[in-house]
């Protein structure tokens, strides 16, 4: 039995229905949003999530059984972890006011995507790694905007209470111009009454905009490449040694092919 699971759970064509399951799933769930949609073919939409639950129920019980007796290798796994996890919750009968949460359930199952394609895993694992680095950039962020905060309130909470009258709405106008979102009004406002406002607005957004999104791509960058090496790492010692003894006699063979046409080309030579 075993062995039949890990036949199937192996198999591509076994993955791909898994991954094209997941995109079905994520249709029905759309189309669930439109009422015309639910008041001709809700019965319909209703039966197909069963039977896709029905096949994800099966998947993992074959995933289980390719690991069998050895579960910890399958719960071990992160993404088996959240797999299962999303399977036992859409089991769980959500009915009446809870029924909601049986559609947000559904919804998560588009999230298995995630964990069915090896490339948006790599990059899930490379914004998880690249957390330690975003703190630090996080850090250096809130103290540019409690700087920019405070000096904002004490040049335009008198003219313009409104937007610096507090520290919090100082933060929060603050936030506003780092978004690129209407900030040139809010520089015009200011420079009515201060007509160099423009150098705290400009030198903001330059600051706190255009370098800081910089810093968070070099930090995701950086992590990405590591990610890579550790996934190239992982898949030369999956490889194991074999690989080396396949190239030694690869390379044994270009030899000896080699030796041969020079022994030709010296006997043809008078």
């Amino acid at each position: 039995m075993d062995s039949f699971a890990r036949r199937i759970v192996g198999d591509r064509r076994f993955e791909r229905l898994i991954i094209a399951l997941i995109v079905f799933n994520g249709v029905l769930v759309g189309l669930e949003t439109s009422a015309t949609v639910v008041a001709r073919a809700g019965t319909l939409i209703e039966w197909a999530h069963h039977l896709i639950l029905a096949v994800f129920v099966a998947e993992v019980c074959l995933k289980l059984a390719a690991v069998s007796p050895a579960w910890r290798r399958y719960f071990g796994d992160g993404w088996n972890l959240f797999d299962f996890t999303v399977v036992v919750l859409s089991l769980l009968p959500f009915s009446g006011e809870l029924a909601m949460v049986a559609r947000l359930v559904r919804l998560l199952r588009v999230l298995r995507l995630v964990s069915a394609l090896p490339r948006l895993r790599m990059v899930v694992a490379t914004l998880v790694h690249a957390l330690p680095g975003m703190g630090h950039v996080l850090m250096l962020v809130a103290l540019l905007f409690y700087i920019y905060a405070v000096a904002g309130f004490h040049l335009f909470h008198t003219d313009d209470p409104e937007r610096w009258g507090s520290l919090g709405a100082a933060l929060l106008t603050l936030f506003q111009i780092a978004t690129l979102e209407g900030w040139a009004e809010v520089m015009r406002s200011a420079m009515e009454t201060m007509p160099w406002a423009w150098l705290y607005f400009i030198s903001f957004v330059i600051v706190g905009t255009f370098v800081m999104i910089n810093l968070f791509v070099a930090v995701v960058i950086n992590s990405l490449d590591e990610s890579k090496a550790i996934q190239a790492s992982r898949d030369d010692a999956e490889a194991g040694p074999g690989t080396d003894a396949a190239l030694l006699a690869e390379l044994r063979a270009a030899r000896e092919t080699l030796a041969r046409v020079e022994a030709r080309l010296s006997a043809r030579t008078p």
